[in-house]
């Protein structure tokens, strides 16, 4: 069972989410975030979710700025975007009297939850498919920056959508970096990654691994693909970190 909720982005347009409530007895609660223009309906948001709840683990999952359901122009946004409304995502849980024990974010949507995790006041934190440099999203649209750069922005057609892309975000790309946010994490972190992910290299999961300090743990998501879109691989993903996040959980 899920239930739709809607909260206040950190510039003000509201951002759409459902919350896929847990089953008793009730572990905890934790946050999702998805990657670059992906959205809360996304296999691997959508499947990984769902099995946590089955776990006892209830999860919010929300579009963000200018997705699907959410309110507002996603070329509005920009990295420092994805990590704020992170927070208030994690606020809003919170205010309603379900604050998060665990944080897990799958792609850039990884990076933004190592970034924003002290300020949303998670418990532990989860990446999965996560790049060290949020400007490593740059390979998917590389062929508009000179342009964009130039011009300031320019529509940028992905999934069947037309977006802009603009200068501001791709300059907050550039300018984004995690590794003292990694090392000041101070909470447990998992890191997920496959060995074959070809869009996000296993080299990157690495590095975020060898920056963060005990507690941290890795493990290899072994013939998944970048999105987990085949059959089992996001399920599977939840069930290991359902397991790994028991000691973590609230009462």
């Amino acid at each position: 069972m899920a239930t739709r909720v809607r909260f206040a982005s950190s510039t003000g347009p509201l951002l759409a989410g459902l919350i896929d409530e847990p089953t008793e007895p009730v572990r905890g609660w934790g946050l999702f975030v998805h990657g670059l223009t992906l959205g809360k309906d996304c296999p691997a948001a959508a499947r990984i979710c769902k099995q946590l709840a089955s776990d006892g683990i209830g999860m919010l999952r929300y579009d963000n700025l200018g997705l699907a359901d959410s309110e507002g122009d996603w070329g509005s946004g920009s990295f420092t975007q994805k990590v704020a409304d992170t927070v208030e995502a994690a606020r809003f849980l919170a205010e309603r009297g379900t604050p998060i024990d665990l944080l897990v974010g799958h792609s850039l949507g990884g990076a933004a939850a190592l970034a924003a995790a002290s300020r949303a006041d998670a418990g532990a934190v989860v990446s999965i498919g996560a790049p060290i440099e949020p400007a490593h999203a740059e390979a998917q649209y590389d062929a508009l920056v000179d342009r964009v750069l130039a011009e300031g922005e320019a529509e940028w057609l992905v999934g069947g959508r037309a977006l802009t892309l603009r200068r501001s975000f791709v300059e907050d790309m550039r300018r984004a970096e995690l590794r003292e946010a990694i090392r000041t994490l101070r909470r447990p972190l998992l890191v997920m990654h496959s060995p074959t992910d070809n869009t996000v290299g296993i080299a990157n999961a690495s590095e975020i691994f060898r920056t963060a300090r005990h507690p941290r743990s890795f493990v290899s998501l072994e013939g998944s693909d970048h999105l987990l879109t085949k059959p089992g691989q996001a399920k599977r993903a939840g069930r290991i970190i359902s397991a790994w996040a028991d000691q973590y959980l609230g009462d």
